[in-house]
């Protein structure tokens, strides 16, 4: 009774529009002042701070900046030239450069709503100026760039990775290969409704135009080669790799000369505010989780499961039923924070790998990324496409269907995503 009056309240404030901090934070205080328990919360100061200062999150800030920077240097637009050169003459055309130019991004931002928001605008633009339906055009833009988190590096797995303590250097490997499958279905799912609506398609590039493109995104295409080389031969820390990549994008943006020194001050306060606002709510999830804890909720539920006779595969059925109703009215990092003290109790007790569960969960933050009413990308996308929420989520269904897909074959066969840890990094 206790855990569906605490999570009732939590969604009664998210619903009025609390910002996600406030409500998470108010609910935990209001559950220890109606208990009489007023003294347990001279622990919220301490909780708060210990939730911000891990080691790994030093990572999130530099991410953000990073791919700010990325969006004002003009990598964007020589990303999606090289995409277009290799893809644009396929069924769907500028749709499929789209998602490659998504995917190759992915490798140096680590937000789904930053790429909407830098990468996107190119994309959308190119698809509207060449007779793309302008709700269609949206939803690939608004459904390619979920595509960000999970393609390393991603700020969704360096919060997983403090919350859990699992490596975070395994979790940026396991997500390549769901990654890639979650772009080919994209790039399948929008060949068949190239087929259906007749969607133009580019001449082919020259072979010219492919060798121009490519010189030019070079550079920007070894960023994510330098991250990954150097986790895995022990150059650098992930963390390290995030410092890395940002001086990376900056010497990248001068060097093009896209981008200007007085351009820097309104980057990096932007920056700071995003950052600042994420951190924020980490603080007071982790007040949130230390209630979690104290009330006994993750033991509770764990005896109910075993009760029950629960299976690892109804227990992973559960939690992808889960996020996906919570992705549809919470934003992506609340959903981490707020459910994960309760699934990696169970995860653990029902043998659940909790790298694999890392990239499930991540996979379905994306869907609800894309999901009214609370979908970020929704709301990014509709920033400037004007297309009205509601029909751009109806022409992202396809694409959720098939990041669906991907998610239940990644969660049932998890050797999927285990492949690379395993082989470049296996356990001792």
């Amino acid at each position: 009774m206790l855990t569906f009056a605490l999570f009732a309240a939590l969604l009664i404030l998210l619903v009025l529009d609390v910002p996600i901090a406030v409500a998470i934070g108010l609910t935990a205080v209001g559950v220890f002042l109606l208990e009489d328990k007023a003294s347990l919360l001279v622990m919220l100061p301490q909780r708060m701070y210990s939730g911000t200062t891990g080691f790994t999150l030093i990572a999130i800030p530099y991410f953000v900046l990073a791919g700010n920077l990325m969006n004002n240097s003009g990598i964007t637009r020589r990303i999606f030239r090289f995409a277009k050169a290799l893809v644009g003459h396929i069924a769907g055309g500028l749709g499929q450069v789209s998602v490659l130019s998504s995917m190759i991004f992915s490798g140096m931002s680590g937000s789904a709503v930053a790429d909407a928001v830098g990468m996107g605008q190119v994309q959308y633009k190119s698809m509207a100026d060449d007779g793309y339906p302008k709700p269609l055009s949206a939803a690939i833009v608004a459904s390619a760039n979920c595509i960000g988190p999970v393609i390393p590096p991603s700020i969704p797995f360096v919060l997983y990775s403090a919350v859990t303590s699992v490596s975070l250097s395994r979790l940026f490997l396991a997500g390549f290969i769901p990654g890639l499958l979650m772009g080919l279905t994209m790039m399948l799912a929008i060949a068949l409704v190239a087929r259906f609506r007749r969607l133009p398609s580019s001449e082919r590039a020259s072979v010219e135009e492919l060798v121009e493109s490519t010189r030019g995104a070079l550079l920007p295409l070894l960023a994510p080669l330098i991250i990954i080389g150097g986790i895995l031969s022990g150059l650098f820390t992930p963390t390290e790799a995030a410092v890395l990549v940002t001086l990376y994008s900056l010497i990248l943006g001068f060097a093009y000369g896209d981008l200007r020194l007085a351009q820097l001050p309104d980057i990096i306060f932007d920056s700071i505010k995003q950052s600042a606002g994420l951190l924020f709510i980490m603080a007071a999830a982790n007040f949130f989780g230390w209630l979690l804890i104290h009330q006994r909720i993750p033991d509770l539920l764990i005896h109910s499961a075993i009760s029950s006779g629960a299976s690892p595969a109804s227990v992973l059925s559960m939690i992808v039923g889960i996020v996906v109703i919570l992705g549809c009215f919470l934003e992506g990092n609340a959903i981490f924070l707020i459910t994960l003290p309760i699934f990696i109790p169970i995860a653990h007790l029902f043998g659940i790998d909790l790298i694999n569960l890392g990239v499930v969960m991540t996979l379905l933050v994306m869907i609800g990324n894309i999901t009214p009413p609370v979908g970020m990308c929704l709301f990014a996308v509709d920033s400037y496409s004007r297309t009205g929420v509601w029909l751009l989520a109806r022409e992202c269904l396809p694409f959720a269907l098939g990041i669906l897909a991907v998610t239940l074959l990644i969660a049932f066969v998890p050797q999927i995503s285990l492949f690379l840890p395993d082989l470049f990094m296996p356990l001792k």
